[in-house]
C-alpha cells in the first residue's frame, strides 16, 4: 500500500534555542539540563560558537542550539532562531531587560517561534522577578500572568532549581506545536557551524530538519559539496543514521559551508555538483573598498570557525568608519599561514586571530617580517581593540579649524621676519599662538604665525568680534593696510568610533 503524506509524518524533538544577554546564564542553564559541563571551555564563561546538544526528559528528547550571548554574534543568533521550534529568553533575576535582550527578543519576534521565558538566578538577594517582567512588557514579550501569552518559569542554574519546570515547559510547548518530521524523503537541513581541522579537514555542524542522513550520503549546500566520511553525534560517538531534529558533526564536504545554508543529500556525486553554486556567486565582494584619498587601517583576519568569521565581519562593517576604514586584506578560518604574513607584509597590515593558531613557518616569519598577529579567545575584546587602533589611528592626522577674521589698520613697526599691525575682528575669534593666512584684494599671497596679542596697551590671550588689537606677526611676507588675515589652528582629528 503506497504511504501517505500524512503517514510520512512522524513526531520529532523539538529544537530550542538558548538566547539571551552574555552573561545571564544561558551557559550554566544548559549545565544544569545535561550530565557535563561546558562553561569551563569557554572563555569568560561566553559561548562562542553555536553548538547543539540533545537532552532527554521523561523519555523524550529535546535539541537546544547554545547561542552566543554577546551583540556582536546578532547574525549567528538570528540564525540560531531561525532553525528553532522554540527559544528559551533567559533574562537574570538581578540584572532585568539589557540591550542584547532586546536584540534577543527582536530576533525571536523575526523568526516568529514560540518564546519561554526563563528568569534566571533567582537565588540572587537582588532577583526581583516581577520587576523583570515588567521590564519584559515594555520590551515586547509579556508573560501569562501579566496578561500574556508567553510562558515563563523561575530558574537558578547554580542551584539546579526550576530545570524540571523548564522541560516540562518546553515538553507541552511542543506538544501544543504538533511538531514534526518528514522521514521517508532525501535528507536536508541547516548548517550550524564549520571549522577546518588541521588534521581531519572540513568538519560541519548539521541539523537534521526532513528525512534520515546516513553516513556515506553525498551532500551539498549551495557553496559546498562532499560525501559524509564519517558521521558523530554530539558527544563525538559514531553514527550511521541521523532523524529530524538530531545534531550531528560530519566529515567529507570538499571546502567549508557557509553558516546558515540549507544541506540537501542527493543520489550520486553528479547530481550533488549540480545542485552546488559557484563559490564567488555565493559569497560575492565581502569587504567594501575605502572611498579614494580615505584613510584606511588594513588588518588580515582569521578565526578558528567559519561562523565567527562571518560574524566579526559583519561587526567590523558595522563600525563607524566615516573617518578612517577598516579594510580586511584577506580573511578565512584556520591556522595562520605563511600566505596570510605575506599579505600582512605587501599591504602593511596588522593580523588579527580569533582562536586561530599560526603554523611554525608563518610564526617565524611573522617574528622575521614584525608583523604583529594579534590574537584574542573574546569576540568583543577584538573589536575593542579594533575601536582602539582605529581611533588611534585616525587622530593622527592633523585637521585644521578656521578661528576668525582680522582686517588690518595700521602697520607699526616692521623688521625681518616679523611686523607689529593692529586691526579689528571682522569675524570669530583671534587666539595667541594660532596661524594665519594673509589675502589682498581677495588673493592669498602669504602665510605666518602670531606669538602675542594687545588690547589697550594690555597683554591678552585673545581677540574677540569687533575688538581693536594689535598683533605680534611672524612670516616673510609683509603685511599692508586693509590686508585681510585669516586665523586657524592644527589639531589632531577628534573621532568617534
Amino acid at each position: 500500500m503506497k504511504k501517505t503524506k500524512q503517514d510520512n509524518l512522524k513526531e520529532r524533538a523539538p529544537v530550542v534555542v538558548i538566547i539571551g544577554h552574555v552573561d545571564h546564564g544561558k551557559s550554566s542553564l544548559l549545565e544544569a539540563i545535561r550530565d557535563f559541563r561546558i562553561t569551563q571551555k569557554e572563555s569568560g564563561g561566553i559561548t562562542q560558537h553555536i553548538g547543539a546538544y540533545e537532552a532527554e526528559y521523561k523519555g523524550k528528547k529535546i535539541t537546544f542550539i547554545d547561542t552566543p550571548g554577546h551583540e556582536a554574534f546578532c547574525a549567528m543568533r538570528s540564525r540560531g532562531a531561525k532553525v528553532a521550534d522554540i527559544a528559551v529568553l533567559v533574562v537574570a533575576a538581578e540584572e532585568g531587560v539589557k540591550p542584547q535582550t532586546k536584540e534577543a527578543i527582536r530576533s525571536i519576534q523575526e523568526a516568529g517561534v514560540q518564546t519561554i521565558v526563563a528568569i534566571n538566578k533567582i537565588d540572587k538577594p537582588e532577583a526581583n522577578p516581577q520587576k523583570v517582567k515588567g521590564e519584559l512588557a515594555k520590551a515586547g514579550i509579556t508573560t501569562e500572568d501579566m496578561g500574556g501569552d508567553v510562558p515563563c518559569v523561575l530558574t537558578s542554574a547554580t542551584q539546579k532549581k526550576g530545570i524540571d519546570d523548564l522541560l516540562e515547559m518546553i515538553l507541552l510547548v511542543a506538544e501544543m506545536q504538533g511538531i514534526q518530521g518528514k522521514h521517508a524523503k532525501p535528507a536536508e537541513g541547516v548548517v550550524i557551524e564549520t571549522y577546518l581541522d588541521e588534521k581531519r579537514g572540513c568538519m560541519a555542524t548539521l541539523l537534521v530538519k526532513d528525512g534520515i542522513l546516513e553516513a556515506q550520503d553525498f551532500v551539498a549546500t549551495p557553496s559546498a559539496v562532499g560525501r559524509i566520511k564519517n558521521m558523530e553525534d554530539f558527544q563525538k560517538k559514531n553514527l550511521e543514521q541521523a532523524v529530524p531534529s538530531q545534531p550531528v558533526l560530519v566529515l567529507g564536504f570538499e571546502k567549508m559551508p557557509l553558516v546558515g545554508e540549507v544541506f540537501k543529500t542527493f543520489p550520486d556525486i553528479e547530481k550533488t555538483r549540480e545542485y552546488a553554486i559557484k563559490k564567488d556567486e555565493i559569497r560575492g565582494e565581502k569587504h567594501a573598498l575605502p572611498e579614494e584619498g580615505q584613510k584606511c587601517l588594513k588588518i588580515v583576519l582569521k578565526t578558528d570557525v567559519l561562523g565567527s568569521l562571518e560574524a566579526l565581519e559583519g561587526m567590523i562593517q558595522a563600525l563607524p568608519q566615516r573617518d578612517i576604514a577598516v579594510r580586511i586584506l584577506k580573511s578565512g578560518a584556520g591556522m595562520i599561514t605563511e600566505d596570510d604574513v605575506q599579505t600582512a607584509v605587501a599591504g602593511g597590515a596588522r593580523i588579527f586571530a580569533f582562536r586561530a593558531k599560526s603554523t611554525p613557518q608563518a610564526a617565524r616569519l611573522a617574528d622575521q617580517k614584525r608583523i604583529d598577529i594579534l590574537r584574542y579567545e573574546v569576540i568583543y575584546e577584538l573589536i575593542q581593540e579594533l575601536r582602539r587602533l582605529m581611533k588611534y589611528e585616525a587622530e593622527q592626522e592633523i585637521v585644521r579649524r578656521d578661528i576668525g577674521k582680522m582686517q588690518i589698520l595700521k602697520v607699526f613697526m616692521t623688521e625681518k621676519g616679523s611686523q607689529i599691525v593692529g586691526g579689528r575682528v571682522i569675524e570669530g575669534e583671534i587666539a595667541k599662538n594660532s596661524k594665519l593666512e594673509i589675502f589682498r584684494n581677495n588673493e592669498l599671497i602669504g602665510k605666518g604665525t602670531i606669538s602675542g596679542i594687545q588690547k589697550e596697551k594690555k597683554v591678552v590671550e585673545r581677540g574677540v568680534l569687533d575688538d581693536e588689537i594689535g598683533i605680534l606677526y611672524h612670516g616673510t611676507t609683509e603685511i599692508e593696510e586693509d590686508d585681510i588675515l585669516a586665523f586657524y589652528v592644527e589639531e589632531k582629528k577628534k573621532v568617534d568610533i
